[in-house]
């Protein structure tokens, strides 16, 4: 029987399409209006292929949507091959309606059953380079998290570069790690690229809240590197709670690694440039878009870094 992994080339399509889309409006202020332009050309690819595809952590469940959301199926119902995905057709939102680095379109395929089915509520995340696991983790107080990671990197404290997302609620986490004379890194969106950059040592750890769908999909090509990460669910809404409780029982309260998030070693993550940053973004040239992504396998650890170009001519984006 043929591997889950062997079929992203159809997920590769739905990406690049959607990084297309996206990159038209780059610069137009309107998040919205970019995040439905990336949807709708990656559920149009992943509606007209062969496999079955299932989104089981994406923007929510709703009846009627234009985004992918929890639940829904795409593509032939009675294949044979099935997959499940983690998928954001437009991360970085904002950052692509103001033209700004590391906006990205992005999902993560693993056979069914093997992603951790949750609602499209917050998660509280920690991730690093594979050296800290067993030194590190959310149980922990920033103290210990900011003084283990530097001891086991060789570094002084001050010196660590920790990503924390610029937001409302990191109020006291950014002002804990300050008073360690580190100077986070804040970003306003793009806690995937984040998240990766940590697991391959462009900085040293991503800590703080961020979306759960952006946390699984991270997870996913963290456990094919090797890297730490931990992510537990966390609540603003009752209404979610509630939901989550019926999806994930009694483990509502767990902190999850990446191996508990993504249980298969049989997956694939692929994510494409809108805007550049870790992954350079759409280039559009005498009537072509280039496309570059990165795909990281999870039965090797393969990362591969891949460039299509498709003729705007006859591309329906």
């Amino acid at each position: 029987m043929n591997k889950i992994s062997e079929y992203y080339k159809p997920f590769l399509e739905a990406t690049e399409k959607a990084a297309i889309a996206a990159a038209k409006l780059r610069g137009c202020k309107d998040g919205k209006k970019a995040d439905q332009a990336a949807t709708e050309a990656m559920r149009s690819v992943l509606s007209n292929q062969e496999i079955l595809t299932t989104v089981v952590i994406g923007e929510g469940e709703r009846d009627e949507a234009p985004m992918l959301f929890i639940g829904e199926k795409l593509g032939k119902d009675d294949s044979e091959i099935k997959v499940d995905i983690a998928v954001d057709p437009l991360e970085c939102t904002n950052h692509c309606a103001f033209n700004l680095p590391d906006s990205i379109a992005v999902l993560a395929g693993a056979p069914p059953g093997s992603l951790l089915h949750a609602p499209d509520t917050y998660m509280s995340k920690l991730c690093g380079r594979k050296e800290l696991i067993g030194h590190i983790g959310l149980t922990k107080t920033v103290e210990e998290n900011l003084l283990a990671t530097a001891k086991v990197l060789n570094k002084e404290v001050k010196d660590l570069k920790v990503i924390v997302m610029d937001r409302d609620r990191h109020k006291d986490l950014i002002a804990s790690i300050e008073s360690f004379g580190v100077s986070p890194i804040l970003i306003g969106d793009g806690d995937v690229t984040a998240g990766l950059k940590a697991v391959q040592g462009e900085v040293d750890l991503l800590y703080g809240i961020g979306a759960a769908p952006e946390g699984v999909i991270t997870a996913t090509a963290v456990r094919a590197l090797g890297g730490f990460f931990e992510g537990q669910l966390v609540f603003y809404d009752q209404e979610f709670e509630s939901r989550a409780r019926k999806m994930v029982g009694n483990d509502i309260d767990k902190i999850w690694n990446a191996d508990d998030l993504c249980t298969s070693d049989d997956t694939f993550f692929i994510a494409s440039g809108v805007c550049s940053g870790w992954i350079p973004g759409v280039e559009f040239v005498d009537g072509k878009a280039v496309v570059t992504s990165k795909i990281i396998f999870g039965n090797t650890g393969e990362v591969k870094l891949i460039t299509n170009e498709y003729n705007l001519g006859g591309l329906d984006v």
